[in-house]
């Protein structure tokens, strides 16, 4: 199925036959769903740390449970002998957001219809919505800036027009070109004086939480087309911001690695080719980020999405949740830290065995216990996640559930509805009764008890990815996505989950999402 040419362009791609051919194999086998067992909750699974000390001496079920003043006190004793570092992947392009407005302007004819007329008849809620609050919009000053230069007449429109023109000038190249944005660089936030993008956002809170000695180093990830745009949006806030936070901001890029795409096959799992019958790769997910992660090097990792924020009058709430995760997985460590210590050195008494098997079972969710030294050993050794998770809202989604691995193992995972088959009954049920939801709010440790970072790539599943339906020029293909991320990338490390509250939880998956009152400062 492969020509010479064929071959070149897959060594140009930083692949090689070997590769592409077990990719298509993968394609041809399928990828097995996972078999999730139960799903997590509070006190199976997940943790619902209590708040003051009153409850610091409590005892349940073998653990003596911390308290989220303890563990927010531990990150802020230890945090300025560490190296923290902010992640956040921002590779995502807008276009999803401004999909109903896309629709709008290939639909409507302001000729032939008026615009109430079009709303009404195709039932174009979200427009209306939109429509209705031009005004709240922080983008709306940049786009009637564009429109008197594009459109004279705009003022003497009618109203389907203007309606139009208004659209086209947010999103076309002719006007600010939203549409080829990426996300982290659109206008969330509309200030008294100033409006923000969800990047800046994104330093603004890490200085409440991702930083020390008055210093916060944050990791980016984006297309290498729009390097250029962060960084002209950094030096026009950076003044701005360092004054406001009192913080330094060192900030490091990276793009999504061109060996990380994946071939794109037929529905005959045949390879897929271009008009002009060339092979055709696509990028293979955020779990292709592994690659960029696994090239971070610090003691602690907070990770969460760009799109995830929220405006400034609840930066300090926010940020004290971020500082319980941290609290929670230094402490997780220092214990593990400890055992790993005595095994290394081969001295560890039986009491010790017990106490590393219920810290196992306690802590680490641990249903499959170790027996040997050397297994106990293996199982602390490896990276440490602490994952907040909310309370289920019915957003799309993953979640934490109980998994059951081929080799019979049970572990606590994040899992995507796309991994479970919801054609069976009996998972359906499940994942209905699934009380919480994954944010992507991590912290996670990425170095071991001698300070050596972990090769992150050791202990990802690879046989947990997804394989997706797309299109191209009208033409059907299949498209395979890596282990996400904080999916079936980071399966085999260790991992806790911390209830935190909603508030937390501020994602922007469509343009209205900018309405909700926490994007939404007070005047």
């Amino acid at each position: 199925m492969l020509n010479k040419e064929d071959v070149k362009q897959i060594e140009a791609h930083g692949h090689t036959v070997e590769s592409v051919a077990r990719q298509m194999e993968t394609f041809a086998k399928g990828i097995p769903f996972s078999n999730v067992i139960t799903t997590a909750s509070v006190g199976n699974g997940i943790e619902a740390i209590p708040l003051s000390n009153s409850h610091s001496e409590v005892v349940s079920a073998g653990r003596q449970e911390e308290t989220q003043q303890q563990l927010i006190q531990l990150f802020e004793t230890e945090k300025t002998r560490l190296e923290l570092v902010k992640f956040v992947p921002a590779s995502g392009a807008a276009t999803r957001m401004f999909k109903f407005l896309f629709q709008f302007l290939a639909e409507y004819n302001p000729d032939e219809d008026t615009l109430n007329k079009y709303i009404k008849k195709g039932k174009h809620d979200a427009l209306k919505v939109f429509m209705a609050n031009l005004k709240n919009f922080a983008f709306v000053n940049e786009v009637r800036k564009k429109i008197r230069e594009l459109y004279p007449d705009y003022k003497t429109s009618k109203k389907g027009q203007r309606a139009v023109y208004f659209v086209k000038s947010m999103l076309q190249p002719e006007g600010l070109g939203y549409k080829n944005l990426p996300k982290g660089l659109i206008p969330f936030h509309k200030y008294k004086k100033y409006y923000t993008t969800a990047f800046e956002e994104q330093l603004y809170e890490a200085a409440y939480y991702a930083s020390a000695k008055d210093n916060a180093y944050l990791h980016f990830t984006f297309s290498e087309a729009h390097v250029s745009k962060f960084k002209k949006t950094f030096e026009a806030v950076k003044n701005r911001l360092e004054k406001a936070t009192k913080t330094k901001f060192h900030i490091s890029y990276s793009f999504q690695k061109k060996e990380t795409d994946t071939l794109a096959v037929t529905k005959d799992n045949k390879p897929f080719r271009d008009v002009e019958g060339r092979l055709v790769f696509r990028p293979s997910g955020h779990g292709a980020l592994l690659e960029n992660l696994n090239e971070v090097n610090a003691d602690i990792v907070f990770i969460k999405n760009i799109d995830n924020v929220i405006i400034r009058e609840h930066v300090t709430e926010i940020a004290q949740y971020k500082k319980l995760l941290a609290g929670k997985l230094i402490w997780l460590q220092q214990k593990s830290f400890g055992f790993l210590e005595k095994l290394a050195a081969n001295r560890v008494t039986d009491d010790e065995l017990n106490e590393i098997r219920s810290f196992l079972w306690n802590h680490l969710n641990c249903r499959d216990l170790p027996e040997t030294r050397e297994h106990m050993f293996n199982k602390l050794n490896r990276p440490l996640r602490v994952c907040g998770v909310v309370k289920n809202t019915g957003a799309p989604g993953g979640g934490p559930f109980w998994v059951k691995n081929e080799a019979g193992e049970t572990t606590l995972q994040i899992v995507e509805t796309a991994q479970i088959d919801m054609e069976d009954p009996h998972q359906k049920t499940i994942v209905n009764e699934a009380t919480h939801f994954n944010p992507v709010d991590l912290v996670c440790g990425i170095r071991d008890f001698k300070g050596k970072k972990f090769d992150l790539k050791q202990f990802s599943d690879p046989d947990t990815g997804f394989i997706s339906l797309k299109s191209q020029n009208g033409k059907p293909l299949k498209a395979l996505e890596l282990p996400g991320l904080w999916n079936g990338a980071m399966a085999k490390w260790n991992s806790v989950f911390v209830e935190v509250p909603l508030i937390t939880f501020n994602p922007v998956k469509t343009v209205n999402d900018l309405l909700q009152p926490n994007h939404r400062p007070n005047k």
